[in-house]
Protein backbone atom coordinates (compact mmCIF):
# COMPACT_ATOMS: atom_id res chain seq x y z
CA UNK A 1 0.00 0.00 0.00
CA UNK A 2 1.24 3.27 -0.99
CA UNK A 3 1.78 6.41 1.73
CA UNK A 4 1.59 9.77 1.33
CA UNK A 5 4.56 11.78 1.66
CA UNK A 6 3.41 13.18 4.94
CA UNK A 7 3.21 9.59 6.32
CA UNK A 8 6.32 7.52 4.70
CA UNK A 9 7.83 4.90 6.56
CA UNK A 10 11.30 5.74 8.24
CA UNK A 11 12.06 2.11 7.92
CA UNK A 12 14.64 1.83 4.70
CA UNK A 13 17.14 -0.88 4.40
CA UNK A 14 20.60 0.32 2.90
CA UNK A 15 23.06 -2.39 1.56
CA UNK A 16 23.00 -3.95 4.87
CA UNK A 17 19.79 -3.18 7.29
CA UNK A 18 18.62 -0.23 7.82
CA UNK A 19 20.94 2.50 9.89
CA UNK A 20 19.46 5.78 11.29
CA UNK A 21 20.81 8.76 13.96
CA UNK A 22 20.11 7.34 17.52
CA UNK A 23 17.36 9.96 18.97
CA UNK A 24 16.57 11.13 15.43
CA UNK A 25 14.90 8.42 13.09
CA UNK A 26 16.60 5.18 15.16
CA UNK A 27 14.01 5.98 18.19
CA UNK A 28 12.63 3.31 20.21
CA UNK A 29 8.95 4.15 18.35
CA UNK A 30 10.68 3.06 14.92
CA UNK A 31 12.38 0.20 16.15
CA UNK A 32 9.19 -1.35 17.75
CA UNK A 33 7.95 -0.19 14.41
CA UNK A 34 10.71 -1.98 11.99
CA UNK A 35 10.54 -5.39 14.76
CA UNK A 36 6.71 -5.73 14.45
CA UNK A 37 6.88 -5.36 10.28
CA UNK A 38 10.10 -8.48 11.02
CA UNK A 39 7.61 -10.44 13.48
CA UNK A 40 4.91 -10.03 10.57
CA UNK A 41 7.47 -10.95 7.59
CA UNK A 42 8.88 -14.25 9.69
CA UNK A 43 4.94 -15.07 10.72
CA UNK A 44 4.32 -14.85 7.12
CA UNK A 45 6.43 -17.46 6.25
CA UNK A 46 6.56 -20.08 9.25
CA UNK A 47 4.88 -20.51 12.26
CA UNK A 48 6.73 -21.08 16.10
CA UNK A 49 10.02 -19.99 14.59
CA UNK A 50 12.78 -19.02 16.63
CA UNK A 51 15.23 -16.06 16.29
CA UNK A 52 18.22 -14.84 17.62
CA UNK A 53 18.27 -11.19 18.99
CA UNK A 54 22.10 -9.90 18.99
CA UNK A 55 23.57 -6.28 19.98
CA UNK A 56 26.89 -4.75 18.96
CA UNK A 57 28.70 -2.35 22.00
CA UNK A 58 26.55 1.44 21.32
CA UNK A 59 24.69 3.58 23.03
CA UNK A 60 21.14 1.69 24.28
CA UNK A 61 22.08 -1.47 22.59
CA UNK A 62 20.81 -3.68 25.97
CA UNK A 63 17.52 -1.63 25.53
CA UNK A 64 16.56 -1.81 21.83
CA UNK A 65 17.31 -5.54 21.86
CA UNK A 66 15.48 -6.02 24.93
CA UNK A 67 12.69 -4.04 23.30
CA UNK A 68 12.83 -6.27 20.51
CA UNK A 69 12.58 -9.46 22.47
CA UNK A 70 9.57 -8.82 23.60
CA UNK A 71 7.72 -7.14 20.18
CA UNK A 72 8.77 -10.95 19.10
CA UNK A 73 7.51 -12.81 21.57
CA UNK A 74 4.29 -10.68 21.60
CA UNK A 75 3.56 -12.25 18.04
CA UNK A 76 4.27 -15.61 19.03
CA UNK A 77 8.01 -16.34 18.02
CA UNK A 78 10.33 -17.76 20.40
CA UNK A 79 13.23 -16.03 21.15
CA UNK A 80 17.16 -16.19 21.77
CA UNK A 81 19.03 -13.14 23.36
CA UNK A 82 22.75 -12.69 23.46
CA UNK A 83 23.68 -11.59 26.98
CA UNK A 84 26.73 -9.97 25.60
CA UNK A 85 27.86 -7.68 22.65
CA UNK A 86 28.00 -10.46 20.08
CA UNK A 87 30.01 -10.21 16.69
CA UNK A 88 27.91 -10.51 13.34
CA UNK A 89 29.91 -13.39 12.32
CA UNK A 90 28.86 -15.51 15.37
CA UNK A 91 25.42 -14.58 14.91
CA UNK A 92 25.59 -15.58 11.62
CA UNK A 93 27.42 -18.70 12.27
CA UNK A 94 24.84 -19.49 15.25
CA UNK A 95 21.75 -19.09 12.90
CA UNK A 96 23.76 -21.84 10.54
CA UNK A 97 24.28 -24.19 13.54
CA UNK A 98 20.79 -24.22 15.12
CA UNK A 99 18.61 -23.91 12.22
CA UNK A 100 17.05 -20.58 13.29
CA UNK A 101 14.65 -18.66 11.35
CA UNK A 102 16.60 -15.75 11.72
CA UNK A 103 18.36 -13.04 13.70
CA UNK A 104 17.22 -9.33 14.69
CA UNK A 105 21.17 -7.82 15.49
CA UNK A 106 21.64 -4.28 17.02
CA UNK A 107 24.73 -2.82 15.01
CA UNK A 108 25.34 0.24 12.64
CA UNK A 109 28.55 -2.17 12.03
CA UNK A 110 31.67 0.33 11.25
CA UNK A 111 29.43 3.92 11.18
CA UNK A 112 29.97 6.70 13.68
CA UNK A 113 29.14 6.49 16.86
CA UNK A 114 25.65 8.58 16.63
CA UNK A 115 24.14 6.12 14.51
CA UNK A 116 22.85 2.89 15.37
CA UNK A 117 21.67 0.11 13.40
CA UNK A 118 19.21 -2.89 12.74
CA UNK A 119 20.32 -5.86 10.76
CA UNK A 120 18.14 -8.58 9.60
CA UNK A 121 19.57 -11.92 8.85
CA UNK A 122 17.09 -14.43 7.23
CA UNK A 123 17.28 -18.42 8.01
CA UNK A 124 20.14 -19.12 5.31
CA UNK A 125 22.15 -16.53 8.34
CA UNK A 126 23.40 -14.14 5.08
CA UNK A 127 22.20 -10.49 5.18
CA UNK A 128 18.22 -10.51 4.20
CA UNK A 129 17.91 -10.25 0.23
CA UNK A 130 16.15 -7.50 -1.45
CA UNK A 131 12.90 -9.46 -1.87
CA UNK A 132 13.41 -9.69 1.96
CA UNK A 133 13.68 -6.04 3.29
CA UNK A 134 11.34 -5.37 0.61
CA UNK A 135 8.66 -7.25 2.81
CA UNK A 136 9.43 -5.38 5.29
CA UNK A 137 9.91 -2.10 3.96
CA UNK A 138 6.27 -2.57 2.76
CA UNK A 139 4.37 -3.95 6.25
CA UNK A 140 6.25 -1.01 8.22
CA UNK A 141 4.46 1.27 5.67
CA UNK A 142 1.38 -0.47 6.06
CA UNK A 143 1.15 -0.12 9.45
CA UNK A 144 1.60 3.80 9.17
CA UNK A 145 -0.71 4.04 6.32
CA UNK A 146 -3.34 2.07 9.05
CA UNK A 147 -2.40 3.79 12.38
CA UNK A 148 -0.79 6.98 11.26
CA UNK A 149 2.86 8.13 11.52
CA UNK A 150 2.70 8.08 15.15
CA UNK A 151 1.65 4.28 15.54
CA UNK A 152 3.98 3.65 18.35
CA UNK A 153 4.79 7.56 19.45
CA UNK A 154 4.50 5.88 22.84
CA UNK A 155 7.17 3.21 22.50
CA UNK A 156 9.80 3.27 25.82
CA UNK A 157 12.60 1.15 26.77
CA UNK A 158 11.69 -1.56 28.22
CA UNK A 159 12.25 -1.54 32.27
CA UNK A 160 11.12 -5.26 32.30
CA UNK A 161 12.89 -7.36 34.99
CA UNK A 162 15.37 -10.08 34.12
CA UNK A 163 13.32 -12.67 34.13
CA UNK A 164 11.35 -11.13 31.02
CA UNK A 165 14.73 -12.17 28.79
CA UNK A 166 13.10 -15.17 27.93
CA UNK A 167 16.11 -17.38 26.88
CA UNK A 168 19.68 -16.08 26.86
CA UNK A 169 22.56 -17.22 24.96
CA UNK A 170 26.28 -16.78 25.13
CA UNK A 171 28.00 -17.72 21.45
CA UNK A 172 31.89 -17.05 22.29
CA UNK A 173 32.46 -20.54 22.98
CA UNK A 174 30.89 -22.37 20.25
CA UNK A 175 32.24 -19.56 18.07
CA UNK A 176 35.68 -20.25 18.72
CA UNK A 177 35.81 -23.55 18.74
CA UNK A 178 34.24 -23.22 14.75
CA UNK A 179 37.66 -21.17 14.41
CA UNK A 180 39.49 -23.75 15.52
CA UNK A 181 38.38 -26.09 12.27
CA UNK A 182 39.13 -23.44 10.01
CA UNK A 183 42.58 -22.09 11.31
CA UNK A 184 45.51 -24.26 12.05
CA UNK A 185 46.67 -23.21 15.16
CA UNK A 186 49.10 -25.69 15.19
CA UNK A 187 51.23 -23.45 12.73
CA UNK A 188 50.41 -20.06 14.59
CA UNK A 189 50.91 -21.82 18.19
CA UNK A 190 54.62 -22.32 16.85
CA UNK A 191 54.66 -18.79 15.96
CA UNK A 192 57.49 -17.05 18.03
CA UNK A 193 56.22 -13.44 16.58
CA UNK A 194 53.87 -11.25 18.57
CA UNK A 195 50.71 -9.74 17.13
CA UNK A 196 49.25 -6.00 18.37
CA UNK A 197 45.07 -6.67 18.18
CA UNK A 198 42.82 -3.58 17.85
CA UNK A 199 39.02 -4.46 18.17
CA UNK A 200 38.31 -0.62 18.58
CA UNK A 201 36.34 -0.70 21.26
CA UNK A 202 33.93 -3.31 19.61
CA UNK A 203 32.69 -7.02 19.24
CA UNK A 204 35.66 -8.24 18.53
CA UNK A 205 37.58 -8.32 21.86
CA UNK A 206 37.31 -11.30 23.75
CA UNK A 207 37.23 -13.48 20.46
CA UNK A 208 40.34 -12.25 18.16
CA UNK A 209 42.49 -11.58 20.92
CA UNK A 210 41.25 -14.92 22.61
CA UNK A 211 41.83 -17.20 20.02
CA UNK A 212 45.15 -16.02 19.41
CA UNK A 213 46.17 -16.30 22.98
CA UNK A 214 44.50 -19.51 23.63
CA UNK A 215 46.56 -21.14 21.63
CA UNK A 216 50.22 -19.87 22.75
CA UNK A 217 50.57 -16.75 20.48
CA UNK A 218 52.30 -13.73 22.41
CA UNK A 219 49.37 -11.05 21.70
CA UNK A 220 49.15 -7.15 23.10
CA UNK A 221 45.28 -5.55 22.67
CA UNK A 222 43.86 -2.52 22.39
CA UNK A 223 40.76 -1.32 23.05
CA UNK A 224 39.05 -4.18 24.00
CA UNK A 225 36.89 -1.80 26.46
CA UNK A 226 33.26 -0.43 25.81
CA UNK A 227 33.30 3.26 24.84
CA UNK A 228 29.84 4.34 23.28
CA UNK A 229 31.86 7.02 21.53
CA UNK A 230 34.50 4.57 20.05
CA UNK A 231 37.16 7.42 20.84
CA UNK A 232 35.30 10.32 18.95
CA UNK A 233 36.29 8.72 15.82
CA UNK A 234 34.07 5.75 14.90
CA UNK A 235 34.63 1.94 14.76
CA UNK A 236 35.64 2.03 10.96
CA UNK A 237 39.50 0.23 10.26
CA UNK A 238 40.22 2.98 8.49
CA UNK A 239 43.96 4.14 8.35
CA UNK A 240 42.96 7.19 10.50
CA UNK A 241 41.54 4.93 12.96
CA UNK A 242 43.92 2.60 13.05
CA UNK A 243 47.12 5.21 14.10
CA UNK A 244 46.65 3.75 17.66
CA UNK A 245 47.27 0.41 16.24
CA UNK A 246 50.01 1.14 14.46
CA UNK A 247 51.98 2.77 16.67
CA UNK A 248 51.47 -0.06 18.56
CA UNK A 249 52.92 -2.51 16.05
CA UNK A 250 56.46 -0.28 15.42
CA UNK A 251 56.64 0.02 19.41
CA UNK A 252 56.51 -3.46 20.24
CA UNK A 253 58.41 -4.65 17.09
CA UNK A 254 54.99 -6.68 16.51
CA UNK A 255 54.77 -9.18 13.02
CA UNK A 256 51.48 -7.62 12.76
CA UNK A 257 48.23 -5.66 13.67
CA UNK A 258 45.28 -7.18 13.22
CA UNK A 259 41.71 -5.02 13.75
CA UNK A 260 38.47 -5.24 13.66
CA UNK A 261 35.50 -3.05 13.15
CA UNK A 262 32.68 -2.31 15.34
CA UNK A 263 30.51 -5.45 14.58
CA UNK A 264 33.73 -7.67 13.77
CA UNK A 265 32.84 -8.34 10.15
CA UNK A 266 35.07 -6.42 8.68
CA UNK A 267 39.23 -6.30 9.41
CA UNK A 268 42.32 -3.81 9.38
CA UNK A 269 45.90 -5.09 8.82
CA UNK A 270 49.24 -3.42 9.91
CA UNK A 271 52.17 -4.91 8.55
CA UNK A 272 55.38 -4.89 10.88
CA UNK A 273 56.85 -1.77 9.57
CA UNK A 274 53.78 0.28 10.42
CA UNK A 275 51.93 0.18 6.80
CA UNK A 276 48.24 -0.43 6.24
CA UNK A 277 47.75 -3.05 4.24
CA UNK A 278 45.30 -2.88 1.57
CA UNK A 279 42.17 -5.27 1.58
CA UNK A 280 42.50 -5.75 -1.73
CA UNK A 281 45.69 -7.32 -1.53
CA UNK A 282 44.66 -9.21 1.69
CA UNK A 283 42.07 -11.04 0.07
CA UNK A 284 44.85 -11.87 -3.00
CA UNK A 285 47.20 -13.21 -0.62
CA UNK A 286 45.05 -15.43 1.78
CA UNK A 287 43.10 -17.00 -1.63
CA UNK A 288 45.90 -17.65 -2.58
CA UNK A 289 47.57 -19.03 0.47
CA UNK A 290 44.25 -20.99 1.05
CA UNK A 291 44.38 -22.54 -2.77
CA UNK A 292 47.73 -23.57 -1.47
CA UNK A 293 47.46 -25.10 1.97
CA UNK A 294 44.36 -26.43 1.73
CA UNK A 295 44.18 -28.16 -1.83
CA UNK A 296 41.41 -26.19 -2.38
CA UNK A 297 41.18 -25.40 -6.17
CA UNK A 298 38.45 -23.55 -6.43
CA UNK A 299 37.72 -20.05 -8.13
CA UNK A 300 37.30 -16.63 -6.42
CA UNK A 301 34.63 -14.46 -5.94
CA UNK A 302 34.83 -10.45 -5.63
CA UNK A 303 32.54 -7.51 -5.73
CA UNK A 304 32.65 -5.29 -9.19
CA UNK A 305 34.71 -3.03 -7.12
CA UNK A 306 37.13 -5.21 -5.94
CA UNK A 307 40.94 -4.82 -7.41
CA UNK A 308 41.45 -7.30 -9.95
CA UNK A 309 44.32 -8.79 -8.55
CA UNK A 310 42.73 -12.16 -6.92
CA UNK A 311 41.71 -12.78 -10.58
CA UNK A 312 45.06 -12.53 -11.57
CA UNK A 313 46.16 -14.69 -8.26
CA UNK A 314 43.46 -17.31 -9.46
CA UNK A 315 44.43 -17.21 -12.44
CA UNK A 316 47.98 -18.19 -12.12
CA UNK A 317 46.54 -21.11 -9.82
CA UNK A 318 44.22 -22.37 -13.03
CA UNK A 319 40.95 -20.95 -11.50
CA UNK A 320 38.68 -18.34 -12.44
CA UNK A 321 37.02 -15.61 -10.58
CA UNK A 322 33.06 -14.59 -10.08
CA UNK A 323 32.35 -10.70 -10.09
CA UNK A 324 29.51 -9.80 -8.34
CA UNK A 325 27.64 -6.31 -7.35
CA UNK A 326 28.45 -4.77 -4.30
CA UNK A 327 26.42 -6.42 -1.63
CA UNK A 328 27.88 -9.09 0.37
CA UNK A 329 24.81 -10.91 -0.13
CA UNK A 330 25.85 -11.65 -3.66
CA UNK A 331 29.08 -13.65 -2.36
CA UNK A 332 27.63 -15.45 0.57
CA UNK A 333 24.79 -16.92 -2.40
CA UNK A 334 28.47 -18.23 -4.24
CA UNK A 335 29.50 -19.77 -0.43
CA UNK A 336 26.51 -21.48 0.22
CA UNK A 337 26.34 -23.29 -2.98
CA UNK A 338 30.36 -24.33 -1.98
CA UNK A 339 31.42 -22.79 -5.56
CA UNK A 340 33.84 -21.02 -4.34
CA UNK A 341 37.52 -21.06 -1.88
CA UNK A 342 37.55 -17.48 -0.87
CA UNK A 343 35.12 -14.49 -1.45
CA UNK A 344 35.59 -10.81 -0.87
CA UNK A 345 34.71 -7.37 -1.12
CA UNK A 346 37.38 -4.28 -0.83
CA UNK A 347 35.94 -2.83 2.13
CA UNK A 348 37.80 -5.61 3.89
CA UNK A 349 35.29 -8.21 4.30
CA UNK A 350 36.15 -12.00 3.54
CA UNK A 351 34.85 -15.30 4.11
CA UNK A 352 36.05 -18.53 3.11
CA UNK A 353 34.24 -21.82 1.79
CA UNK A 354 32.24 -24.15 4.11
CA UNK A 355 32.23 -21.13 6.31
CA UNK A 356 29.21 -18.47 6.84
CA UNK A 357 27.39 -16.55 4.03
CA UNK A 358 28.45 -12.64 5.80
CA UNK A 359 31.91 -11.23 6.56
CA UNK A 360 33.70 -12.47 9.32
CA UNK A 361 36.56 -9.77 10.32
CA UNK A 362 37.76 -12.03 13.18
CA UNK A 363 38.71 -15.51 11.38
CA UNK A 364 40.34 -12.75 7.91
CA UNK A 365 42.52 -11.59 10.98
CA UNK A 366 43.46 -15.53 12.17
CA UNK A 367 44.18 -16.25 8.23
CA UNK A 368 46.78 -13.30 7.64
CA UNK A 369 48.41 -14.24 11.36
CA UNK A 370 48.50 -18.07 10.23
CA UNK A 371 50.24 -17.01 6.44
CA UNK A 372 52.65 -14.90 8.26
CA UNK A 373 53.52 -17.86 11.12
CA UNK A 374 53.76 -20.07 7.93
CA UNK A 375 55.77 -18.24 5.18
CA UNK A 376 57.71 -15.40 7.40
CA UNK A 377 58.14 -12.40 5.95
CA UNK A 378 56.48 -9.35 6.06
CA UNK A 379 53.07 -8.89 4.05
CA UNK A 380 54.81 -6.52 1.72
CA UNK A 381 57.29 -9.08 1.09
CA UNK A 382 54.63 -11.81 0.27
CA UNK A 383 53.01 -9.15 -1.65
CA UNK A 384 56.05 -8.45 -3.81
CA UNK A 385 56.44 -12.01 -4.29
CA UNK A 386 52.91 -12.34 -5.34
CA UNK A 387 53.63 -9.66 -8.17
CA UNK A 388 56.48 -11.41 -9.45
CA UNK A 389 54.12 -14.54 -10.01
CA UNK A 390 51.44 -12.98 -11.47
CA UNK A 391 53.49 -10.55 -13.68
CA UNK A 392 52.46 -7.30 -13.11
CA UNK A 393 51.72 -5.47 -9.98
CA UNK A 394 47.82 -3.85 -8.91
CA UNK A 395 47.16 -0.85 -7.09
CA UNK A 396 44.13 0.22 -6.29
CA UNK A 397 42.34 3.44 -5.90
CA UNK A 398 38.87 4.48 -4.07
CA UNK A 399 37.62 8.24 -4.17
CA UNK A 400 34.14 9.68 -2.70
CA UNK A 401 33.33 12.42 -5.19
CA UNK A 402 30.58 14.85 -3.46
CA UNK A 403 29.01 16.52 -6.21
CA UNK A 404 26.08 18.55 -6.62
CA UNK A 405 22.84 17.30 -7.36
CA UNK A 406 23.44 18.86 -11.61
CA UNK A 407 26.81 17.34 -11.52
CA UNK A 408 25.79 13.76 -10.15
CA UNK A 409 23.39 13.84 -13.34
CA UNK A 410 25.44 15.39 -15.60
CA UNK A 411 27.78 12.16 -14.77
CA UNK A 412 25.28 9.68 -14.99
CA UNK A 413 24.30 11.09 -18.54
CA UNK A 414 27.97 10.59 -19.17
CA UNK A 415 28.93 6.77 -18.34
CA UNK A 416 25.70 5.85 -20.25
CA UNK A 417 27.27 6.05 -23.24
CA UNK A 418 29.39 2.81 -24.81
CA UNK A 419 32.04 4.99 -25.79
CA UNK A 420 35.34 2.94 -27.40
CA UNK A 421 38.15 5.75 -26.16
CA UNK A 422 37.95 7.01 -22.60
CA UNK A 423 39.98 9.41 -21.02
CA UNK A 424 42.61 8.50 -24.01
CA UNK A 425 42.48 5.61 -23.52
CA UNK A 426 41.30 2.08 -25.50
CA UNK A 427 37.84 0.83 -24.17
CA UNK A 428 37.75 -2.83 -24.20
CA UNK A 429 34.87 -3.74 -22.14
CA UNK A 430 31.80 -1.82 -19.96
CA UNK A 431 30.42 -3.39 -16.95
CA UNK A 432 27.18 -2.32 -15.89
CA UNK A 433 26.39 -5.21 -13.15
CA UNK A 434 26.98 -2.56 -10.42
CA UNK A 435 27.51 1.13 -11.71
CA UNK A 436 29.64 2.00 -15.00
CA UNK A 437 32.80 -0.09 -15.16
CA UNK A 438 35.09 0.63 -18.15
CA UNK A 439 38.35 -1.88 -18.49
CA UNK A 440 40.90 -0.53 -21.04
CA UNK A 441 43.44 -2.19 -22.74
CA UNK A 442 46.31 -2.15 -20.33
CA UNK A 443 44.14 -3.87 -17.94
CA UNK A 444 43.94 -0.72 -16.08
CA UNK A 445 39.76 -0.09 -15.10
CA UNK A 446 37.63 2.65 -13.49
CA UNK A 447 34.30 1.96 -11.98
CA UNK A 448 31.64 4.71 -11.50
CA UNK A 449 28.78 4.09 -9.23
CA UNK A 450 26.38 5.60 -6.78
CA UNK A 451 26.94 4.96 -2.92
CA UNK A 452 24.02 2.84 -1.81
CA UNK A 453 24.58 4.25 2.05
CA UNK A 454 25.55 8.01 1.30
CA UNK A 455 24.98 10.84 -0.95
CA UNK A 456 28.20 10.38 -2.95
CA UNK A 457 29.36 9.17 -6.23
CA UNK A 458 31.79 6.52 -5.71
CA UNK A 459 35.18 6.64 -8.41
CA UNK A 460 37.63 3.07 -8.17
CA UNK A 461 40.48 2.98 -10.30
CA UNK A 462 43.28 0.37 -10.94
CA UNK A 463 46.02 0.34 -12.56
CA UNK A 464 49.70 -1.54 -12.22
CA UNK A 465 51.83 1.58 -10.41
CA UNK A 466 50.90 3.88 -7.91
CA UNK A 467 51.81 6.69 -10.00
CA UNK A 468 49.56 5.32 -13.06
CA UNK A 469 46.76 4.70 -10.48
CA UNK A 470 47.08 8.51 -9.27
CA UNK A 471 46.98 9.77 -12.73
CA UNK A 472 44.17 7.43 -13.51
CA UNK A 473 42.03 9.13 -10.74
CA UNK A 474 42.97 12.79 -11.17
CA UNK A 475 41.98 12.67 -15.18
CA UNK A 476 38.42 10.62 -14.61
CA UNK A 477 37.63 13.06 -11.60
CA UNK A 478 38.41 15.75 -13.83
CA UNK A 479 36.18 14.30 -16.91
CA UNK A 480 33.27 13.85 -14.27
CA UNK A 481 33.30 17.37 -12.86
CA UNK A 482 33.99 18.85 -16.61
CA UNK A 483 30.39 19.91 -17.86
Amino acid sequence: MATSPMTASPIKFGTSGWRGLIADDFTFANVRLAVTAIAEHINGKKKNATVLVGYDTRFYSEEFSQLAVEILQQHGIRTLLCETFTPTPAIAYEIMRRKLDGAVNFTASHNPAQYHGLKFSSSDAGPALPEVTNDIEARAAKIIAKDGPLAFAGATPSHAGNDAHGETVNLRDTFLRRLEELVRFDILGKCTSKFVVDVLHGCGAGYLDKALVDHGVSVHALRTNRDCLFDGTGPDVSEENLAPLRKAVLDSGAAAGLATDGDADRFGIIDRDGTRISPNQILALVYDYLVETRGWKMPAARSVATSQMIDAAAKVRGQTTYQTPVGFKYIGQLIREDKIALGGEERAGLTIRGHIPEKDGILAGLLVAEMIAARGGSLKEQIQQLFKRIGREFWPIRENLHLSDEQKANAVKKVAVDASTLLGRKVVSVDRTDGAKFVFDDGSWMLLRLSGTEPLLRLYVEADSAAASARLAREATEWVLKN
